[in-house]
């Protein structure tokens, strides 16, 4: 796969591939209060670090799987905003959604509409059959982001580390009925 290439383009969005060039945005990311407070401290304190995250993570991820996550951007003047996508965790048996956005894009249907499309190129291009999503309880935005999706709740799981998450399913088909 092309790393520049456009993956999926959406009315107002862009997800292509990450590149190490992109490390000044990650680096601001996931340094994001609400990066660290739902998704978690990767420890990513500068940009060494930031292009050691993109390579050894969602490029390689890319690499192995043919997806992983995309690099999110307004098509409007190409701002970076976050992350949407698809990811293979050795702990769970299906591939997760995977989304985080910087502060000041939540709440204007961005997150929706790039995993509405995220969802549909995994039935399209993956055929993947069933999608999963985690979330901490304390994320009621993502769990109602979620289920506007058509995610369901089936359980809670033991993280890695200790924490207790929400196991969140659905059918990526089911999300192009939802709008």
């Amino acid at each position: 796969m092309n790393a520049s290439a456009t993956v999926i383009e959406t009315e107002r969005l862009m997800l292509r591939c990450l590149r190490p060039e992109d490390a000044p945005f990650i680096l601001q990311l996931l340094n994001d209060p609400g990066w660290l407070q739902y998704i978690g401290d990767r420890g990513v304190r500068d940009l060494d670090a930031a292009r050691a995250y993109i390579v050894d993570g969602p490029m390689a991820m890319v690499a192995q799987y043919g997806f992983g996550l995309w690099h999110t951007a307004l098509r409007q003047g190409g701002r970076p905003i976050g992350l949407c996508g698809l990811l293979k965790r050795d702990h769970l048996d299906d591939v997760d959604l995977g989304f985080g956005f910087l502060a000041a894009h939540v709440g204007q249907g961005y997150a929706y509409e790039a995993s509405r499309a995220v969802l549909k190129h995994a039935r399209a291009a993956f055929g993947l059959r069933r999608v999963v999503a985690v979330t901490t309880v304390e994320n009621t935005r993502s769990d109602a982001l979620l289920r506007r999706l058509g995610f369901e709740y089936e359980n809670m799981i033991d993280w890695p580390g200790g924490e207790r998450l929400r196991l969140l399913a659905c059918m990526p088909d089911a999300a192009e009925d939802v709008s």
